[in-house]
């Protein structure tokens, strides 16, 4: 299954639009996608490590983009649009407490949600839901994403064929430790 799954993502990885899929999945994952950009992230790097900066910076403006639609999402359409969203993935709990924290810490929750797998989508949602400081928002998601998709840039760029050699040989392992990343990022989110 997770061969497939990788193959076509190396296939999308070396078509022509592969970047711009990229900045769509990103944009789309910040406000309301439940796939995290690294899953389209890595095989395009891997397969264009050249420009792995280049494609990193687009990853992150699109992110932060996303971010500030949900960013509207929460601070506009909360009742309508944001309650769907988190009703979909079931946070409403963790909404209603992050909204509680933002007030003190919102600057400081960005930044490290930002880097974990915990949907960023709910961030930014609860970001515009609690009122948070609009520009402090914008700068605080981009230095996360920013740090998140450089960071991933970074490694792949200096150690790309190690790396695409050692996913390759533990390719059902590592399919597996994203799955569970990605419902444990969620399931992170409904307990706290």
């Amino acid at each position: 299954m997770f061969r497939a799954l990788y193959d076509w993502t190396l296939r999308l990885a070396n078509h022509r639009h592969a970047v711009r899929s990229l900045a769509i999945v990103s944009f789309c994952e910040s406000s309301f996608f439940p796939v995290p950009p690294d899953v389209v992230l890595v095989p395009v790097i891997l397969q264009h490590r050249t420009r792995a900066y280049r494609i990193a910076a687009i990853c992150t403006i699109a992110s932060v983009l996303g971010g500030m639609l949900g960013y509207a999402i929460g601070y506009f359409l909360f009742d309508t649009v944001g309650k769907w969203v988190i009703d979909l993935y079931g946070l409403q709990k963790s909404a209603a407490d992050f909204q509680k924290k933002f007030a003190e810490y919102g600057a400081v929750i960005i930044l490290l949600k930002g880097l974990t797998p915990i949907p960023f989508k709910l961030v930014t949602i609860a970001s515009g839901l609690a009122k948070f400081n609009f520009a402090l928002f914008v700068i605080t998601a981009t230095i996360t994403r920013a740090f998140r998709f450089f960071l991933i840039a970074f490694l792949l760029k200096r150690y790309g064929q190690p790396v695409q050699d050692f996913i390759e040989k533990r390719l059902t392992i590592i399919g597996i430790a994203v799955v569970v990343a990605v419902v444990g990022g969620f399931a992170a989110v409904s307990l706290l």
